[in-house]
């Protein structure tokens, strides 16, 4: 369905035509007509689907300029999401000249006040410091006309309930209410029959969102072998843009300072960050400046970022959900993407749960060997070559050039060339890992034991593509951070928003100072003595990570 069939306004038209959409995707060409009905609208669809514009346009519709004061609010889990969508709906609505204002936590909480005296049309926030502005009496919700629970699950996940039900208490009965859902468990459907009236349900597949688009491969491995798996794969597959995750702070810092020790372009991001240096990744991963993201869950939420082709699991999710949630990230407009997740072998009935959520089956994945890897090295500095031999400029160093070809052999100089771009795994520093606790077993919605038996058949490390702002202020943060994010206290004195998160490692008495005495550690163990002397044999210095948080 075109935006021109959807009854939208020529200001909203033009909006999106800049925006170069001209077919609506399908949560929207179901969701908007509904809206502008004034229905309430549960709509169940993954991130990268089109949310932001299938509840977006239908309330900047609805929104009277004239009026100043808040029409519009909408709740998302993380900064991310919020800043995003609040940077959406403003090139959306600039010709009907609404006025958009976003609030969350590690930002200056002055300057927001500030905003919110000026009446935006719409208010977009995450819970804590929404209710935060409540508690101020800074932002008053009288007459808000349209609410959106965006993610919901995410945040019900991070624990910010009865935050959206003291936030919802202060809006308005009469209002439309638009919430958003990648999965729907039953928490999201008392919502639904507590807050909403009659509404309608929208549901976008899974399999129609990703599964067709995504290869999907898992590699079983201990502990301490995936990083150089990892970055053997990464020499193989050759990405273009890759988003690793991590299931901890820690693991994140690691890893992002382990792919840098190799060469690679790579940064972290999770909840400790300030504003300013979660941004400032954000833009170089944007721009190409780097090839790879490290992220936790939640600091990856609600991320708009184009061009993904490979996102790698080096951690398996705690939750099945977060796992369409991440893959979600390549495979986007139509494009192909892959998406490869490491377990260990006491994680596979965490495995046997993600492929029913997906009703897909993950092809195991044989890691590539030192010589593949290295031959996917010279490959990559071979294109390297030509791609840079096509760009000219060469005409300066020409003279030079026969000058060496006269004294050298020309292979041998060929050669040089080659080693100089390609990274000889014999010459890599080892990099060292902190192994992490392994997964529960028998958590609740996971298969209660092993599958670790039930694979057969490897497939080769192949998995190629298809090529295709400012420190924290000085005003309160976000006073609970979200499940999986951590952080310090915010210093805004409730209680019960100090919530830390397992995920995360927050607990680091017993989760991070403690090595887990799993099969992962005892392999790690086991064979640390034959490592030290094969170091030692080659003089090399070894890269250790380590970040310490006592």
């Amino acid at each position: 369905m075109k935006f021109t069939e959807l009854n939208l306004s020529p200001e909203l038209l033009a909006a999106v035509e800049r925006a170069g959409f001209e077919e609506a995707t399908p949560i929207q060409s179901e969701t908007i007509p509904l809206a502008l009905a004034g229905k309430d609208v549960i709509g169940q669809a993954q991130t990268g689907t089109g949310k932001t514009a299938a509840f977006g346009l239908p309330m900047l519709e609805k929104i009277d300029a004239t009026k100043r004061q808040i029409q519009g609010l909408v709740i998302a889990p993380t900064r991310e999401l919020a800043i995003q969508t609040q940077e959406e709906l403003h090139r959306l609505g600039r010709d009907k000249k609404i006025r958009v204002s976003a609030v969350y936590g590690g930002a200056d909480i002055g300057r927001q006040i500030r905003q919110l005296k000026d009446n935006p049309h719409i208010v977009v926030g995450t819970p804590g410091r929404m209710l935060d502005h409540i508690n101020r009496r800074t932002l008053k919700l009288g007459t808000v006309e349209t609410l959106v629970l965006d993610e919901a699950d995410e945040m019900l996940n991070m624990g910010f309930l009865e935050d959206i039900e003291a936030i919802i208490s202060q809006v308005p009965d009469h209002r439309q209410t638009l919430l958003f859902s990648a999965t729907m468990p039953p928490a999201i459907k008392s919502i639904g029959v507590k807050f909403m009236k009659e509404p309608e349900h929208v549901k976008i597949k899974a399999k129609e969102m990703t599964a067709d688009l995504i290869e999907q491969f898992y590699v079983r491995s201990k502990d301490f072998e995936k990083f150089d798996i990892m970055t053997r794969l990464l020499d193989v597959q050759t990405p273009e843009l890759t988003i690793v995750f991590g299931r901890t702070k820690r693991r994140v810092d690691e890893l992002s300072r382990g792919l840098e020790a190799r060469g690679y372009k790579a940064e972290g991001i999770h909840g400790d960050l300030t504003q300013q240096k979660r941004m400032s990744v954000l833009r170089s991963f944007k721009s190409g400046q780097l090839d790879i993201l490290v992220a936790t869950d939640v600091a990856a939420r609600g991320l708009d970022i184009s061009g993904v082709t490979h996102v790698y699991n080096y951690d398996i999710p705690q939750d099945p959900e977060s796992y369409v949630h991440r893959i979600g990230r390549t495979g986007r407009a139509g494009k192909e993407g892959v998406s490869v997740t490491f377990v260990t072998p006491n994680e596979m009935s965490y495995l046997q749960v993600i492929e029913n959520l997906t009703k897909k089956r993950m092809t195991a994945l044989r890691p590539p060997s030192e010589k593949e890897a290295f031959s996917g090295q010279l490959n990559a500095a071979v294109e390297q070559v030509g791609s840079k031999i096509a760009e000219n400029g060469l005409e300066r160093y020409l003279e030079v050039a026969d000058q060496l070809l006269e004294e050298h052999n020309p292979q041998e100089l060929v050669a040089l060339l080659v080693k100089t771009l390609a990274k000889d795994p014999a010459d890599m520093d080892p990099v060292n890992i902190t192994p992490e606790r392994p997964l529960p077993q028998g958590k609740k919605g996971f298969g209660n034991k092993g599958g670790g038996n039930r694979r057969g058949g490897n497939r080769s490390g192949g998995g190629n593509r298809g090529r295709e702002g400012g420190n924290r202020g000085s005003g309160n943060r976000d006073d609970r951070r979200p499940r999986g994010e951590g952080g310090n206290r915010s210093g805004e004195g409730r209680g019960r928003d100090d919530r830390r998160s397992r995920s995360e490692g927050e607990n680091r008495g017993r989760d991070e100072r403690r090595t887990p005495r799993s099969e992962d550690s005892r392999g790690r163990s086991g064979n640390s003595a034959d490592r030290s002397k094969r170091q030692s044999g080659d003089k090399k210095r070894s890269f250790v990570i380590r970040n310490n948080q006592d």
